[in-house]
């Protein structure tokens, strides 16, 4: 009676029973879970606490306001003066036509102009960023409102949206490649890897660690991402939901190629050292590269040159476009090509990783030099 041969799965199946290997291994974990509970209750504290201190200053500088007597000037043209009743907390100023109103609100002379309109109010408010509530609230009729200046980021979102771009790459990337390289190190400290080698081949092994980890990393960024969505349209913040749906979106994208690259970078260093105290070494560039992205955008975004640039860097791409595209400075096709930059780069690194991978993960004992590994005379485990 002849033994039963036992044929290995190909490649891409064996690819994804690691994958869901190690997506069950966190799934399991309890801290984990917390962590990430925790970590989506504080995006969400986050926005509502943000909302509520917003909406109590604003109350208090219009309390203060109206408590002062202060009255806004307001520009109106000859032709409504006489149609128009008392505005409490108005000031008039009468101009002689709609064009001089704009002027006056242009130049910050008024805060705000009354013009004529064929709406239903028969006035049109002209703002240079935004209606003053008091004025509106005065007239009988909501008018149409004409904003010449649109809005756009101001300086603490701007800070806020960017700062956050980059805490949630180098958090993500962190979290999870650091997940990859002390797995990697302990199944080789602990000859593991060998019984996993038996069943599945190093190509297989690593896909799998970057496929499930980037399930996860990318799984974690978008929920985060859809409570912070979530939070702005509960409080009503819509005017920033406008301005970074889109780059939010973008960013998740980019997210998911760039963590591809930088997980096959932290399997291929770990696989060079067999005990996780020798990890540190090893692992400082691929930190350094993580870490890269989030000073960039969060201590540079006042340059467009060095913004321009980093968003064409494959490794600080994921995070600088996306604060491009929120700060309106790129162009429509620009996340497009970089984008394809970023995948190419991302598909050359994990083929020089699964070589590297392959060729050190079985060498046990001392740190495996690079140069050893690439070399033309690298000696087989």
């Amino acid at each position: 009676m002849t033994a039963r041969q036992v044929v290995p799965p190909s490649e891409g199946r064996g690819a994804l029973l690691v994958a869901e290997r190690e997506i069950g291994a966190q799934l399991r974990s309890k801290s984990f879970i917390i962590s990430a509970i925790v970590l989506l209750v504080l995006v969400l504290g986050g926005i509502i606490a943000g909302s509520v201190f917003s909406k109590q200053g604003s109350g208090s500088a219009q309390g203060a306001e109206q408590g002062q007597g202060n009255l806004i000037p307001v520009a109106v043209v000859e032709d409504l003066q006489q149609q128009l009743p008392s505005l409490p907390g108005v000031r008039i100023v009468p101009v002689a036509d709609e064009a001089t109103a704009t002027a006056d609100v242009r130049s910050g002379q008024v805060n705000a102009a009354l013009v004529p309109d064929s709406g239903p109010a028969g006035v049109r408010v002209v703002v240079q960023d935004s209606a003053p509530t008091q004025l509106i609230g005065a007239l009988t009729v909501a008018p149409a409102v004409q904003v010449l200046n649109p809005a756009t980021a101001n300086e603490p979102v701007r800070y806020i949206v960017t700062f956050g771009f980059g805490l949630m790459f180098m958090m993500a990337a962190m979290t999870f490649g650091a997940t990859i390289a002390q797995n990697t190190v302990i199944e080789k400290q602990t000859r593991v890897v060998e019984i996993l080698l038996s069943a599945a081949s190093p190509r297989s092994l690593l896909g799998g660690k970057i496929l499930g980890n980037s399930a996860l990393a990318l799984a974690q960024t978008a929920a985060i991402a859809a409570v912070a969505v979530l939070g702005l349209v509960v409080t009503g913040q819509d005017d920033i939901l406008s301005l970074v749906g889109a780059p939010l979106a973008w960013f998740v994208v980019f997210f998911a190629v760039g963590f591809v690259l930088l997980a096959a970078m932290f399997a291929a260093a770990a696989s060079l050292v067999s005990r996780v105290e020798d990890t540190g070494p090893v692992l400082q560039p691929v930190m350094l590269l993580v870490v890269l992205p989030y000073f960039i955008v969060v201590f540079g975004n006042q340059s467009e040159t060095l913004m321009r640039v980093a968003s064409y860097v494959p490794f600080t791409a994921p995070v600088a476009m996306p604060a491009r595209m929120f700060l309106g400075d790129a162009a429509w096709w620009e996340p497009v090509l970089s984008l394809v930059i970023l995948a190419g780069t991302a598909y050359a690194v994990v083929a020089l990783a699964a070589l590297v991978y392959q060729r050190s993960v079985l060498r046990m004992g001392a740190r495996v030099r690079l140069a050893e590994v690439l070399g033309r005379r690298h000696v087989a485990a």
